[in-house]
């Protein structure tokens, strides 16, 4: 068993917390005609782009519950899974492009921040009460899928990745110099 006593807890809710507050900024401080705008280096209005990045934590919920489950399985199931996730590059680029773009009608601009605090309250509650051998636990994934996604990760590393993502994908808005 790999123990993360380097994982700094309270690190991790705090760098959760600080994403809250700069999402809230983005979105208090984006006009309209902002959200509307394209976005540098993707097909995605800003708005849309804000939606990816809130769902970039969204999925790190449901990712929690595939680590508990191919963590207690062969290596080779996860690895597998990963695979077999690797090969459906074209398909995934499709629904990760078209859902953030549905995503956003759903969960606009007015919605976003609320959304946002719910799962960034339950990501960070599940920090706290991670215990040493659940942060040691890993899977494989599918590394065509996102660059921030490691062959292999374990939960420690998995609760760092949405905002690597964020934070990657906030240089790509473009509301003007005076948000950000």
């Amino acid at each position: 068993m790999i123990v993360h006593e380097e994982f700094d807890r309270d690190a991790v809710v705090e760098e959760l917390e600080q994403v809250r507050l700069v999402f809230h900024h983005l979105l208090t401080a984006a006009s309209r005609s902002d959200l509307r705008r394209g976005t540098a280096g993707t097909r995605w209005t800003n708005e849309q782009l804000l939606f990816h990045m809130l769902f970039g934590y969204i999925i790190v919920l449901a990712l929690l519950r595939l680590v508990a489950l191919f963590s207690r399985l062969p290596a080779s199931a996860s690895r597998g899974f990963a695979r077999v996730l690797d090969t459906t590059i074209v398909p995934f680029n499709a629904v990760n492009y078209w859902g953030s773009c549905a995503g956003a009608l759903v969960f606009n601009h007015d919605r976003m921040g609320a959304k946002l605090d719910r799962v960034i309250a339950k990501l960070q509650r599940h920090v706290l009460l991670a215990t040493d051998r659940e942060l040691s636990r890993g899977m494989h994934y599918p590394t065509s899928w996102d660059p921030f996604f490691g062959s292999y990760m374990t939960l420690a590393e998995l609760y760092r990745y949405p905002t690597k993502h964020f934070e990657f994908h906030r240089r790509q808005l473009t509301f003007g110099s005076s948000v950000g």
